[in-house]
């Protein structure tokens, strides 16, 4: 990766719907620079896949929470199962293996503290090899990226 391939992203995050002659003016990159590059980039993984940024509070989903867990050692569940498990419950959209005092970092939607408690008391909670959990609450956010 170059400055230019970065002058590329920058944009892309910005509006990952915009032309390549749209990036092309933004960047003043020649068009098909900027196609092969894009391109590159795809093939090497940088850009993984292009997505939308949902306004969650229009869907009805305006509380976020942080959660963090506890791995709590057993013989039937490793750190990185548990880690997948989590993942695959509804409202959550994040979930990083962490080090520290924590093991885990959650981050869950919902429509309401109260929901998202729910989520973390009847559903990670019981997890097999979940020791313990945090919840914080988000009241506003001030940056979130893709």
């Amino acid at each position: 990766m170059d400055e230019k391939d970065e002058r590329i992203l920058d944009v892309l995050e910005g509006n990952s719907r915009l032309s390549t002659a749209g990036i092309s003016r933004k960047t003043r990159i020649p068009r098909v620079t900027v196609h092969e590059r894009i391109q590159k980039l795809k093939q090497s993984g940088v850009i993984e896949k292009f997505t939308v940024k949902l306004d969650r509070g229009k869907m009805g989903l305006p509380s976020t929470a942080f959660v963090l867990v506890s791995y709590s050692h057993n013989q039937k569940q490793n750190q990185r199962k548990l880690a997948k498990q989590i993942a695959l419950l509804a409202r959550v959209k994040e979930v990083h293996i962490i080090g520290g005092e924590w093991d885990l970092l959650v981050k869950i939607v919902g429509p309401s503290i109260e929901e998202i408690g729910r989520v973390v008391v009847d559903k990670i909670r019981e997890f097999e090899g979940v020791g313990k959990t945090m919840t914080i609450s988000s009241w506003e956010k001030a940056k979130e990226e893709l």
